[in-house]
């Protein structure tokens, strides 16, 4: 079964002439990464498009991996933007039952796929060639799975330990997931690469209280709120008051812990990934910054890393980027 959000994928040629040299691009990335056969460059790109259009952040931090890499990840980030919109496209008809059936239906399809060694789906069959390519774990696709299926069912969390079941799932794993592709030097590269992606999570709960509080969730946990004065009926209400600043601030902090927790494991990347990996932490976690510039005012105003501040973190990992990539 074919979710109609793979209908809002093409891979057609675009009138406008820079999308059609980022298609150039696309096409040298994939003949750098040696992915010749044609089903499977268009599995890729589907998986590219996807990227661009949807994590413009995280598309613009892939640019700076050598081309040859770039592939792989678009292929993860398509793995993981297709489950997340049979949950969460608000536009669906569907209930809740069925998405959670055709969520399992997709995900089970891909496991068995990736046993098999091939697939046939427009979107996961990039990604089977990753997993197989890189030998990435499989448990940590089930662990993905695992928390897409949850985000239909749980609305709230009570404590940090309930909603870490959930953040190992939706984002330590992303992690996990993208390390092999970057060549660590050790195992240690591991442990820090899920501390960044809770961060990454952490900060966009902080960033989307609104939205989230649009499809009846609530992933701060109502515990840590508590000890602020603020339940989850005050979020609703949608008014900024000092409790929930207090409560703000105590989420921040801990997402500023934990991506410095991860600063050494970037280190433990190959030279050539490490400049990719900095900025984007430095763009996804500046996320609390600008709530932080926005007085937290997390109901009426949406925070992102404005389009000058993204640049000139890009800029110099650019030229960090290429001066690092191994010569040929």
């Amino acid at each position: 079964m074919q979710h109609r959000f793979q209908n809002k994928v093409t891979t057609r040629q675009p009138k406008q002439p820079w999308l059609a040299r980022l298609l150039l691009v696309s096409a040298r990335d994939l003949d750098a990464a040696g992915i010749l056969d044609p089903q499977l460059r268009d599995s890729y790109e589907r998986c590219r498009v996807l990227n661009a259009q949807y994590g413009k952040t995280y598309y613009l931090a892939t640019l700076l991996l050598p081309p040859n890499r770039r592939p792989y990840v678009h292929a993860l980030y398509g793995f993981a933007r297709y489950a997340d919109e049979i949950v969460d496209d608000l536009s669906s008809t569907l209930t809740e039952q069925q998405k959670a059936d055709e969520l399992g239906r997709w995900g089970e399809a891909f496991l068995v796929d990736v046993k098999k060694g091939k697939s046939e789906d427009p979107i996961a069959r990039a990604v089977v060639d990753t997993v197989l390519r890189w030998e990435i774990p499989l448990e940590h696709f089930e662990a993905f799975l695992h928390s897409m299926r949850m985000d239909l069912t749980v609305t709230e969390y009570q404590t940090f330990d309930d909603l870490y079941e959930y953040v190992y799932g939706s984002a330590a794993v992303i992690g996990l997931q993208m390390v092999p592709i970057l060549e660590p030097l050790n195992d240690g590269a591991y442990e820090p690469a899920k501390d960044l992606g809770v961060a990454f999570q952490l900060a966009n709960f902080i960033r989307d209280v609104n939205e989230d509080l649009d499809r009846g969730r609530v992933y701060l946990p109502l515990e840590e709120l508590d000890r602020f004065g603020v339940s989850r009926a005050d979020l609703e209400k949608r008014v900024l008051t000092d409790d929930i600043v207090a409560a703000l601030k105590f989420q921040i902090q801990r997402v500023r812990d934990l991506e410095e927790a991860s600063k050494p494991g970037i280190k433990l990347l190959a030279p050539w990934s490490q400049p990719c990996i900095d900025a984007a932490r430095v763009l996804y976690c500046g996320i609390v910054n600008e709530v932080e510039r926005n007085n937290y005012e997390i109901f009426t105003k949406r925070a992102s890393v404005p389009m000058y501040r993204r640049l000139a973190v890009a800029g110099p990992a650019w030229a960090k980027a290429v001066a690092a990539r191994p010569r040929v």
